[in-house]
């Protein structure tokens, strides 16, 4: 028995409209629950995987660290807790070793954040012009983030050294006596903040040309005709046409700063490098978190130091945000 498809081919039975209607009707609804699955739960289906991530390795700790902050646990018995409240954050507020280090903390957080940005914002800047082998300067400002801050720490610390070191080598030709580095608070923060610029500054350098070369070139050629120099077009151009890159640089700095470790634990080259040198004088809040857990094995103290640490996070995510509000409103 021949089928309708065949008696159509042949010429004997022409397919009727409403066969044909039926068949437009059925992919029309099929495409549409299609794109109505694609629109819909498509989102969710990719942003799910994350959130899930996101609760076990983020929020669960979050919680756990909060809830053993209440306790006196110590480290060979995390199983044993004893309830004391609030009492680890009054002590911490009673530290001076807190306030030293919180101290120290910002002080390099600034020394190392706003000549890395100032210098990155410069490369960039000189990057987005057309030069020869530019490929190869992007490249090679990658080089010192590509690098382990292991490595990276270790071959400054010979550069500093007080006896060897190529920087007391360089002043003592100069005639200045060698300056102890290690020992001396403001020399040994100046040198860790030369590691973290140093790491640093070309991968923010990228971050600022790839947002320099998505401003449209009609707005330079326009600042051009009006007669601005290069400078005018840098601060008036440039920096406006960038400004949300430059605020994101901002508060992945303030994050890396607040989280300072690796660097000082190098630099200072043994136990030293655990309480900030000998006199805490270049001890963060990351390494007082390592000293009061790892070293004291006090794991309460230790969970205190790191909330402390996210409070103070948030409040310079708060106080930036309100300061924007208030720009806001003025203009």
């Amino acid at each position: 028995m021949a089928t309708s498809t065949t008696k159509a081919l042949a010429g004997e039975e022409p397919p009727g409209p409403s066969r044909t209607g039926d068949g437009k009707e059925n992919s029309r609804s099929r495409g549409a629950l299609l794109h109505r699955l694609d629109v819909k739960g498509a989102p969710y289906a990719f942003v799910a995987p994350f959130f899930v991530v996101f609760a076990a390795f983020s929020f669960y700790p979050l919680i756990y660290t909060s809830w053993i902050s209440l306790h006196d646990v110590e480290l060979a018995t995390l199983d044993i807790m004893e309830w004391v409240a609030f009492d680890n954050y009054v002590e911490l507020w009673g530290d001076s070793r807190f306030w030293n280090a919180l101290q120290n903390t910002i002080t390099i957080g600034i020394i190392s954040t706003v000549p890395q940005l100032l210098m990155a914002l410069g490369m960039a800047h000189l990057l987005n012009y057309r030069m020869r082998a530019s490929l190869f300067f992007r490249v090679a400002s990658l080089v010192p983030y590509a690098t382990s801050v292991g490595a990276a720490a270790l071959v400054f610390t010979m550069i500093y050294e007080r006896d060897f070191g190529m920087i007391n080598w360089a002043l003592g030709t100069v005639g200045i006596d060698p300056v102890n580095w290690e020992a001396d608070k403001w020399p040994a923060q100046a040198a860790i903040s030369t590691i973290v610029i140093w790491r640093w500054t070309g991968y923010n350098a990228l971050l600022y040309l790839a947002a320099m070369q998505a401003i449209p070139a009609d707005r330079y050629e326009a600042a051009s005709l009006d007669g601005a120099s290069r400078w005018q077009q840098f601060t008036h151009v440039t920096v406006p046409g960038i400004r949300s890159t430059i605020v994101f640089t901002i508060v992945l700095s303030t994050i890396g700063a607040t989280q300072l470790f690796g660097e000082p634990l190098i630099f200072g080259q043994g136990p030293n490098g655990v309480t900030g040198g000998a006199d805490n004088q270049y001890q963060t809040l990351g390494l007082l978190l390592y000293e009061e857990g790892w070293k004291n094995y006090q794991m309460g103290r230790s969970a205190t130091v790191a909330w402390a640490m996210f409070m103070l996070l948030v409040l310079a995510f708060v106080t930036q945000y309100l300061i924007k509000r208030l720009r806001s409103r003025k203009s």
